[in-house]
């Protein structure tokens, strides 16, 4: 996923988070990779969406709702 060229749709709000961790999450398709723990495949799609700007005012927010769409999607 290239973030740099989507800059101009990235918002600073947990929507826009939500559809760059979902992207970035399907696009290294994480969910098939059992050897890797959730806290694992978060900081690696986490690497990918580094400069989202809510990611970086609020990881700690990003987190729980990196957790929350994991569980809503059923992406482990």
């Amino acid at each position: 996923m290239n973030l740099e060229a989507a800059n101009e749709n990235l918002y600073n709000n947990a929507d826009s988070f939500a559809m760059a961790f979902d992207a970035a999450w399907k696009d290294y398709d994480l969910g098939n990779d059992k050897d890797l723990k959730i806290d694992e495949k978060i900081g690696i799609t986490f690497e990918k969406i580094k400069t989202h700007p809510f990611l970086m005012e609020n990881p700690i927010q990003s987190k729980k709702i990196a957790l929350f769409r994991i569980k809503l999607l059923g992406l482990a």
